[in-house]
């Protein structure tokens, strides 16, 4: 176990202060991820060092369609969640410490091992991923650091529920950690994020209107379950609440897959996916994929229509942009490009 950071005593407990759920855990407890503890009035984290494991993907895979088009991450993650997502399509990862501490039981890989990892695999960036960033902030912060040391160019980017603290979030911008982030915002209900998530709708959002102020990219998906979000008015709500928050933010639509909990539901057909694109390019969003369904979007130029980025699954076959902009007439893409 490793010290923990963005916590404080209160009496014999600890208040941590890393997500949303700020949890009071007394002495020898756990917070409700189950991976943090308060050993003797000092909360540690159980994830420092257990990566299950490392992967070469590409940067449409997390999905980031706006961000480095065509380059390749090293990915990994710990078990754990700040979230109980009844479908969650990686649950045995998520959900597993609270089935059984045993879930730790897995060497340690540190931090300066990752960072030689991803200079020696050639990786363009690191993902923190497969499960929530926030649940390993500690394991990630440090290998940012240790990559910082050997490569500044190397990219780092959180693939996140978005049911972070302000604390995590400010420290995240006053260390510079971060380039970019996706975050889920799985429902425009807080009934569906306490009954489905085990979590709230307001601290996502706040969440993705901090990172909306910040210098560091944003892209959002929605993972459409049928008959729980994905009526044309709560995506409808979606939709609107984006383009407020800026129409140029992409928005990915996600098919979903009977998993865990949710094995009696049916799987997202491709006309509800279609259908919610529709109803976002109607609230005045200019970038809308749809996903999960073996061919991905193509990026095309808001102005005039122009294939800018063309993909074939999670491989990108053209790049037309020329200094960020469309080749046909020079309308800015909003992303980051180089």
């Amino acid at each position: 176990m490793k010290d923990a950071l963005l916590w404080k005593k209160e009496g014999g407990a600890v208040r941590c202060l890393l997500c949303a759920h700020s949890c009071l855990i007394p002495a020898g407890g756990v917070g409700y991820c189950a991976c943090r503890v308060n050993e003797r009035g000092v909360l540690k984290t159980l994830t420092y060092g257990k990566s299950t494991g490392f992967a070469m993907d590409p940067i449409e895979k997390k999905p980031f369609y706006h961000f480095h088009p065509g380059s390749a991450v090293l990915s990994f993650g710990t078990p754990g969640c700040t979230m109980r997502c009844l479908g969650c399509q990686n649950w045995h990862l998520s959900q597993s410490p609270r089935e059984s501490r045993r879930a730790f039981d897995i060497p340690e890989t540190m931090p300066a091992e990752i960072a030689a990892m991803a200079v020696r695999e050639l990786a363009d960036g690191i993902a923190y991923t497969y499960s929530e960033p926030t649940i390993f902030f500690e394991y990630a912060r440090d290998t940012i650091l240790e990559t910082k040391k050997l490569d500044k160019k190397k990219f780092h980017v959180f693939v996140s529920n978005g049911f972070f603290s302000e604390q995590m979030w400010n420290l995240v911008t006053k260390e510079k950690l971060l380039d970019a982030i996706r975050i889920d915002l799985k429902s425009f209900s807080d009934a569906f994020y306490r009954e489905y998530c085990g979590a709230r709708l307001e601290p996502v959002l706040e969440s993705i209107k901090r990172v909306r102020k910040s210098k560091i990219h944003l892209e959002l998906i929605t993972l459409l379950i049928p008959g729980k979000n994905d009526s044309a008015e709560e995506v409808r709500a979606i939709s609107e609440w984006v383009a407020k928050l800026g129409k140029d933010v992409p928005l990915h639509f996600i098919r979903f897959f009977p998993q865990y909990k949710a094995g009696d539901l049916q799987a997202t057909s491709e006309g509800a996916l279609r259908g919610a694109k529709g109803i976002a390019e109607e609230a005045g969003l200019r970038y809308v994929y749809v996903g999960n369904l073996g061919g991905e979007d193509d990026t095309l130029c808001p102005r005039c229509g122009t294939k800018v980025i063309g993909r074939a699954g999670f491989s990108v076959v053209q790049n037309a942009l020329r200094g960020g902009k469309c080749p046909s007439c020079k309308t800015k893409i909003a992303g980051v490009w180089a």
